[in-house]
């Protein structure tokens, strides 16, 4: 059977199919009865409905009809209901659920389809209707930071491509941030008309001589400015003469390095990877320092976590700020050699169980070190 050939011209209001002969069809399996159906389904499609609801008989045969329908006729169907806003919802739900190829036309156009419906979508199908549902015209902010909050990467992608989105100001800083480490997100981003000139000149400092190019030709960047505070911070103080170091008192070079991390974020630089670099570099109060600021933690519950029976709370807070799982156990171990073999040990290895988003992660340290002190007043 052909699908081209089974779309009928226009038909006078007299063909038009009767609801129960098309009910009679949808209860009769046989192939002759499938094919008279989809006829008779589209031709519905294609009349004016005379109200703006169906009534309950027509909406048991769309329901019946997705429901035990050939692949073919689903996919018809999706076509010919994807932009209808007397489509029953339940039908719509059920084709916005199915395999990828006919749930589309309904995720992008449907006007049926509201957020608890999207959001359904995003939580119980598969990365390309997740996709779909981030492409989607005009998707409400509530959606949209959904996408952000579950931080798939080809989802936000494709959320950042998304012009007509209703980004928040927060949505789009926090896209923004997932751009250090997602650099599919850089070009769409810098050409994204909600980008802001504060937003732009944090992108500046990891993006490519191309899109920087791109940014300056939309906003006014100082570029002299960026190089003399990175320089400062990263070449000027993070590699200090070892004589100055190796006299200064131990709470003069927390302080130091304090200030340090207080630069950096304000040119924009503090970032993972610098982290990660302070470890190997054997510099512990610069990493505490630098994982509280970009975390939005104090120092005294990083320290909290440098220190417990468990790793767990540390790499809560080092998976908040970007910091792949990957790397953490290699970490680790480069930390314990520094602050006498804690944390422990104790417990199972969480970095195992899977990747968990930036703010989930926050949430899990910040109740992780709630308990541990309420634990502790509770013991003193």
């Amino acid at each position: 059977m052909v699908l081209v050939q089974l779309v009928p011209a226009a038909r006078p209001e007299a063909d038009t199919p009767r609801a129960s002969d098309l009910l009679a069809l949808a209860r009769n399996a046989s192939p002759d009865a499938r094919q008279r159906l989809l006829l008779g389904v589209i031709a519905l499609c294609d009349a004016s409905p005379p109200s703006g609801e169906l009534s309950p008989v027509l909406g048991e045969i769309f329901l019946t009809l997705a429901r035990q329908a050939e692949r073919e006729v689903r996919k018809v169907l999706s076509e010919k209901l994807a932009q209808a806003d007397w489509a029953p919802a339940a039908l719509v739900n059920v084709l916005a659920l199915d395999e990828i190829e006919i749930a589309r036309p309904i995720l992008a156009l449907s006007p049926i389809l509201q957020d608890e419906d999207l959001l359904r979508v995003m939580i119980e199908a598969s990365l390309e209707h997740q996709i779909a549902v981030a492409r989607r015209p005009r998707i409400s902010g509530r959606v949209a930071d959904a996408v952000i909050e579950r931080g798939e990467p080809a989802v936000l992608t494709a959320l950042a491509t998304n012009r007509t989105a209703e980004l928040s100001v927060e949505g789009m800083r926090r896209l923004v941030e997932h751009s250090r480490r997602i650099a599919a997100l850089r070009g769409p981003l810098t050409r994204h008309p909600r980008l802001t000139e504060a937003l732009a000149e944090q992108m500046y400092h990891w993006v490519g001589a191309a899109l920087r190019q791109s940014i300056s030709a939309r906003f006014t960047v100082d570029e002299a400015a960026i190089g003399i505070a990175v320089y400062d911070a990263v070449e000027g103080i993070m590699r200090p003469a070892r004589t100055r170091e190796s006299s200064a008192d131990e709470a003069e070079r927390d302080e130091m390095e304090r200030r340090l991390i207080d630069k950096l974020q304000a040119a924009g630089q503090l970032r993972a990877g610098f982290l990660v670099r302070a470890v190997r570099e054997k510099r512990l109060s610069l990493f505490v320092h630098g994982l509280a600021t970009l975390g939005g933690f104090s120092a005294p519950d990083i320290r909290q976590a440098l220190n417990a029976p468990s790793p767990e709370a540390l790499y809560y807070a080092c998976s908040a700020v970007g910091i792949d799982r990957s790397v953490f156990p290699t970490m680790l171990i480069e930390l314990r050699a520094l602050n006498q073999s804690l944390p422990g040990d104790r417990g199972k290895a969480v970095w195992l169980r899977g990747s968990l988003s930036q703010t989930s992660a926050a949430r899990a340290f910040r109740a992780l070190i709630a308990d541990s002190f309420g634990n502790l007043q509770a013991a003193v």
